[in-house]
């Protein structure tokens, strides 16, 4: 898969996000973050107490177990219940039934007294036969109509998001109290968010952030049933799965969770220039024919970014139209492997973050469904100096008010260059460099900043703005 994707956890050791991360802590905001409390959550899957109650097929189930069995010799009874995620007492019936159509058989007993299976002649055969459909043999899926419940009952909407939220989750950002009275209704809404603004400011960290606000977890399936084929909607790549001593009370080791469902952190999914319409349709491995959810589909109940919106590979006419339903009706339609079309919720903030005005990019039809257009300014001098201030103290490379002064006056009013969020981390790593290089004190000089200036702004043009060819509107240097 083309689309760089990332959830809130996978940036650089030097990217805007880990950095300011660091700069939190010296600014000493100790804002504490809302605990993971289960009582006020609004949706826990329930261990099912009867095979009806598990949502799908024996055949599907049964599909499940030949497969697993086939890829492993002798198993015991337990372990294959472990590998369903369903309790014993379900699981047996189904070994029994296997066994009574001589797809399965024992071939001893452990010393724990677990009973052991393999597959008989025949099993192996119809395995075999089961794996040319598909080579998913994980939880037992649960049913779509079960899936959309839980986003309904876990949407970002139903939550009440207070400015107290917005400070903890944009902790170490340095934003301005009317930015995030901007942001704040549009978080709220949980709808979709247009942040747009000159590059460089932040756009993407906050848009990485946003889900923090929402300050709780979700439960997510492992997989769901849609009519028979097995759709895997948790992905580790882009979901962080909450271990079990992270859990109040130690809830995942209740006998009451159904543990088809993985608890997760709201999830933050980032798509950037790359992305392709493919990428936003069930995909169906070719090798494993297994069927993955797309991206906006594992988004769900958190945060989806289409980052650098307007570089996309594909058109942006035929980006937009693929959203504008969606957007509107908060579900959308998806084809499976066997070619139904089958709808899916579509419930998640989605955020546009381009360095374009939105006006040059979408037409008012579509800009209709995207209520709130956030602009992120440049910082105002006060603001920079903050920045400097704050990442010269995490990079251990002190700048002293006169210095400071000597760049503002020398590199940025007399040569009209505008402020970025960016530019305090990034001349300040080149001066760490340079005093490296040269066996100097660690210390931003009058000399260090020269030098990082003349490297960094070598190509960029030192006027504000300049205007995109085509467009009624400037855009970013």
């Amino acid at each position: 898969m083309s689309t760089s994707w990332s959830s809130q956890s996978a940036t650089s050791p030097e990217s805007f996000e880990d950095l300011f991360e660091r700069v939190n802590m010296i600014l000493g905001d100790a804002t504490p973050a809302r605990p993971d409390s289960t009582d006020s959550e609004s949706f826990v899957p329930r261990q099912p107490l009867t095979l009806k109650d598990v949502g799908v097929s024996y055949a599907v189930l049964e599909r499940i177990i030949l497969r697993f069995l086939l890829s492993t010799s002798a198993v015991t009874g337990r372990r294959i219940a472990a590998q369903l995620r369903l309790p014993w007492k379900l699981t047996e019936p189904l070994l029994k039934q296997l066994r009574q159509e001589k797809h399965i058989d024992l071939t001893g007993t452990t010393a724990a007294g677990d009973s052991e299976f393999v597959l008989t002649p025949t099993g192996r055969e119809r395995a075999r036969q089961y794996l040319l459909e598909s080579s998913y043999f994980g939880a037992a899926p649960v049913p779509l109509e079960d899936y959309a419940h839980a986003v309904a009952q876990q949407s970002p909407s139903r939550l009440q998001v207070r400015m107290a939220d917005l400070r903890r989750a944009f902790r170490g950002l340095i934003l301005s109290d009317q930015t995030l009275e901007r942001l704040g209704p549009a978080i709220k809404a949980g709808r979709g968010l247009f942040l747009y603004g000159n590059s460089g400011n932040g756009k993407t960290s906050i848009a990485e952030r946003i889900s923090e606000a929402f300050g709780s977890t979700i439960w997510i399936p492992r997989s769901v049933a849609v009519e028979g084929d097995i759709i895997r909607i948790f992905d580790p790549r882009v979901h962080t799965e909450l271990d079990d001593s992270t859990t109040a009370g130690g809830l995942l080791d209740s006998q009451d969770i159904d543990r088809r469902w993985v608890r997760i952190r709201r999830p933050t999914i980032v798509a950037g220039g790359e992305l392709t319409m493919d990428e936003l349709e069930l995909q169906l491995n070719p090798t494993s024919r297994v069927c993955e959810a797309p991206l906006q589909v594992k988004g769900n109940c958190g945060t989806l970014v289409i980052d650098d919106f307007g570089r996309q590979r594909m058109p942006i006419d035929q980006l937009l139209n693929r959203w504008i339903i969606p957007l509107e009706r908060r579900h959308d339609f998806l084809n499976t492997p066997s070619g139904k079309k089958v709808r899916f919720p579509f419930d998640l903030l989605m955020v546009f973050s381009t360095n374009l005005e939105p006006h040059d990019l979408v037409d008012g039809a579509f800009l209709r469904r995207i209520p709130y257009k956030v602009e992120i300014t440049d910082p105002s001098e006060t603001e920079f100096r903050q920045l400097f201030e704050a990442v010269s103290r995490s990079l251990n490379v002190p700048i002293d008010n006169d210095t400071l002064d000597y760049l503002l006056k020398r590199h940025y009013r007399d040569a009209d260059r505008p402020m970025r969020s960016c530019h305090p981390r990034d001349l300040l790593l080149q001066v760490q460099n340079y005093c490296q290089f040269h066996d100097a004190p660690l210390q931003a000089t009058r000399p260090a900043l020269d030098a990082a200036v003349q490297n960094y702004f070598a190509i960029t043009a030192p006027v504000r703005t300049h205007r995109i060819p085509g467009s009624r509107n400037s855009g970013s240097t």
